[in-house]
């Protein structure tokens, strides 16, 4: 009787993501993204884990140091510990794309989704508006919304990198928008979503409880992708110098800092650019193994 019952929850047939779960715990590439991720993570939000020094002490006695013993990752041109503002330095960066992905995604498939579903003039007026968006260059547009929203050398942290997300946020939110509504224009011509119109279910029971959990998974692949395309971009518009900048402690910002005595001190722009790189490589990777687990094609 016990075996019998075993072979039944054995053979329970899966939901998409209980099958994409399935699918992803079996590669290797998935838990090597992970790990990735997940020290980054821990970095920024447990820095003293990785290092008790103070990110904004600076000593110009060790101005280009070396990386010894003393200091891992060497000094930069002002004397700062390097490896130490990595380690925090990743708090700022992760902030910046996760809430840029959030402010994308909620807007560009809230805007999809009502754009697909209902059609007519209002998918024509979203459509076009986000024509305008896609043809504005990313760099041209931030440039613009930055200088303009550009506050003083006095500003805070909290409102240097609201700036950065809102211009990303901004110029972003149409890519999300067009997955959504292309998914939710497919969703809406499906069995389900007629039956529910012909038993009378309003237009949000809709939405909400039929077409939203079969047209969250391409947005959620976006998601994970895009969150590590933003952590690229914060590091591309503070290299500008138009992003992040101090009293900010990012990956970007040193990678600016460093950018002027490359020859001299290759060591102050490597170490951050490498932990970048690694960051943006694996959520690029995580991205990939959830679309592949998601879309059975793909298998």
């Amino acid at each position: 009787m016990t075996e019998q019952i075993a072979s039944l929850v054995e053979e329970r047939p899966r939901g998409l993501f209980g099958d994409a779960w399935h699918v992803l715990r079996r590669r290797a590439l998935f838990w090597v993204a992970v790990s990735i991720i997940a020290l980054v993570v821990l970095m920024a939000l447990f820095p003293g884990l990785f290092s008790s020094g103070d990110p904004n002490l600076a000593e110009l006695s060790r101005s280009r140091g070396a990386p010894s013993a003393a200091a891992w990752f060497g000094y930069d041109n002002q004397g700062y510990d390097i490896y130490t503002r990595v380690v925090h330095g990743a708090r700022a960066t992760l902030v910046v794309g996760l809430l840029s992905t959030i402010g994308v995604v909620l807007v560009g498939a809230t805007v999809g989704m009502l754009a697909g579903f209902y059609g007519g003039w209002l998918d024509a007026i979203v459509s076009r508006i986000a024509d305008v968006f896609v043809g504005v260059p990313f760099v041209l547009g931030a440039i613009v919304i930055l200088t303009t929203l550009n506050a003083g050398g006095d500003a805070g942290t909290v409102r240097i990198v609201a700036q950065v997300v809102l211009s990303i946020s901004v110029l972003s939110w149409p890519v999300s928008m067009r997955i959504m509504r292309s998914t939710a224009i497919a969703a809406k011509q499906q069995d389900y979503v007629k039956a529910a119109r012909a038993l009378g279910a309003p237009p949000s029971r809709i939405i909400s409880k039929h077409m939203l959990p079969n047209c969250v998974a391409p947005v959620l692949v976006y998601a994970t992708i895009a969150l590590g395309a933003f952590i690229g971009v914060e590091a591309t518009l503070s290299y500008l110098g138009i992003g992040l900048r101090q009293p900010v402690v990012s990956w970007g910002v040193m990678i600016n800092s460093a950018k002027d005595y490359l020859r001299v001190a290759p060591h102050a722009l490597l170490f951050p650019a490498g932990f970048l790189t690694a960051t943006v490589l694996a959520f690029v990777m995580l991205g990939d193994a959830v679309r592949e687990a998601l879309d059975p094609k793909l298998r």
